[in-house]
C-alpha cells in the first residue's frame, strides 16, 4: 500500500488550507472554515468495475 493519501480540497468550503488533525489517521481540519472531517476507505464494491470493450465513443 502507498503512503497516506491527502485530500486536496475541503468537502465543505472547497479551500485548500488543510492540515492533519490530532484525532488520528484520516482526520483533517480546514483552517478556512474551521471544520474537522475524517476520510475513510470503506472497501471495494462487490460488483467490481465494468469494462467497456467498445473501443471508444460511437460516432
Amino acid at each position: 500500500m502507498s503512503e497516506r493519501a491527502a485530500p486536496f480540497h475541503c468537502p465543505y468550503c472547497g479551500d485548500e488550507d488543510l492540515r492533519p488533525n490530532e484525532t488520528g489517521h484520516g482526520a483533517w481540519e480546514c483552517a478556512a472554515c474551521n471544520r474537522a472531517f475524517q476520510l475513510k476507505f470503506l472497501g471495494l464494491l462487490a460488483r467490481g468495475v465494468r469494462r467497456n470493450d467498445g473501443g471508444g465513443d460511437e460516432i
